[in-house]
């Protein structure tokens, strides 16, 4: 049965909803095949919890994540709107570090909500600022990313000490579960500081939770120097966008990424939250990030903390390789690869430590210092773990021996989609033990994919 204010018409659908007609095509098509929810299924729970949803994307530019064949099949980003679109879908123009400029869709009611969801828009995808002033976020984000291996308590906590932070130099925390493994925790800012001022701030955060949680959170950009939780600071970089407050993730569940409280946080279990409970949940408590818009902050008190930490030695970080490189960062080098200082003239040879420096090899290239091999390449994170689960199958003695921080999984971006490699850092793995290289299982190539 069609939802009150939707008709049928040919294979299609109408929602009436706030004030126009929205048609939906194949609304019966199966958009997630483990739970058969339907893309009609998907825009009735938009339309349920729209209050929130929109409250997290209100005015805000957004890139469209396009799952036109549904969440098990490949995806793309679409950054330009669609040139045919009604009247009444707002666009702003947006320019990104690559010099590039694109008109992006703004969403600001149910009824452009529906819209792009008919695009097969699954998860909402918007940028930090407000369509009026593109220049300056409104919106501090804490991305906690755990690395393999790091259990649900380890990230509540990392997510309760990165609230204390934020409230100790004057912003609101507020909470999210990000709809796969991580939490989000956002706080509201005047729009007074730049793109990059934010990221600073961001990055202050992320080394204050860890000098007060050593081995549990970290600020490391490099995957192989990472322990516990990472706190993504560069998702505040401009063109970065995160899965907003209610979002449908494409996972096998179609888990969301729920707004909490506080007092949530400790028990809650992030699999509780999904298209099929999120309605009743909002019913019941409505939104628990209402009043977020009001609680606006500055980033005074964490800019000058920043200043602290540089002064004490803790410059700049590592940015996202398409980025231009900025004055006073390290080198953009995976520290494995890093070229080895030269001893000097007189030092004795047993002061050189321990491990081959890295060297070029027949192609120019620097050969790594640490035993790191790819295992699998896959446009879906699900397929790219199911490959480290049969390589662990295949290679049990140099799988017993790794530590968390030995499996490296990279969130790869190519032209026309995101894609996700692991690699294997066999250092832990006693030499006897190290399986060769194999070739990756799966083996996506994002040069094909469009």
């Amino acid at each position: 049965m069609l939802p009150l204010g939707m008709s049928a018409k040919a294979a299609n659908a109408i929602v009436e909803v706030a004030g126009h007609e929205v048609t939906i095509t194949n609304p019966d098509k199966v958009f997630f095949p483990t739970t058969g929810a339907t893309k009609m299924d998907l825009v009735r729970y938009y339309l349920t919890v729209a209050e929130g949803a929109i409250r997290g994307v209100a005015g805000r530019p957004m890139a469209l994540k396009r799952y036109v064949h549904g969440a098990d099949k490949p995806f793309f980003f679409q950054k330009r709107a669609p040139e045919n679109r009604p009247a009444w879908i707002e666009t702003v123009t947006l320019s990104f570090p690559s010099g590039r400029t694109a008109d992006e869709i703004v969403i600001r009611d149910a009824a452009q909500l529906a819209w792009i969801l008919n695009l097969g828009c699954i998860d909402l995808n918007p940028h930090p600022v407000r369509a009026d002033d593109l220049d300056h976020p409104d919106e501090l984000r804490i991305d906690l990313d755990p690395i393999p291996g790091v259990a649900w308590p380890q990230i509540r906590d990392v997510a309760l000490v990165a609230r204390a932070v934020l409230e100790e130099h004057g912003l609101t925390a507020w909470p999210k579960t990000s709809g796969s493994r991580g939490i989000h925790v956002y706080a509201r800012i005047a729009r007074r500081w730049s793109f990059t001022d934010v990221r600073r701030a961001a990055l202050a955060v992320a080394r204050e939770v860890e000098r007060r949680m050593p081995g549990r959170a970290t600020s490391k950009w490099w995957k192989e120097e990472r322990e516990g939780v990472f706190l993504d600071y560069n998702q505040n970089a401009k063109d970065r966008t995160v899965a907003s407050a209610y979002s449908v993730r494409p996972t096998a569940d179609a888990r969301v990424s729920a707004p909490l409280t506080w007092d949530e946080v400790p028990g809650a279990d992030p699999a509780a939250f999904t298209l099929a409970t999120m309605p009743a949940r909002f019913a019941a408590i409505g939104d628990p990030s209402r009043g977020i818009d009001e609680a606006v902050g500055s980033l005074d008190a964490l800019l000058a903390l920043a200043d602290r930490q540089q002064a004490a030695g803790q410059g700049d970080a590592p940015w996202p390789p398409h980025y231009a490189k900025q004055d006073g960062e390290p080198p953009r080098v995976q520290p494995s690869r890093a070229k080895k200082p030269k001893p000097a003239a007189d030092a004795p040879v047993t002061d050189v430590v321990a491990g081959p420096p890295a060297t070029p090899s027949s192609t120019g290239r620097r050969v790594p210092t640490r035993p790191v091999i790819t295992i699998a390449r896959a446009a879906a994170k699900d397929d790219a773990l199911a490959g480290l689960d049969r390589w662990k199958a295949r290679h049990p003695r140099a799988a017993a021996a790794l530590a968390d921080k030995d499996v490296l999984v990279d969130a790869m971006r190519g032209r026309y989609t995101t894609w996700t490699r692991i690699r294997i850092n066999l250092e832990n793995v006693p030499p006897a033990d190290r399986p060769p290289e194999e070739p990756a299982d799966p083996d996506f190539d994002p040069r094909t994919a469009r």
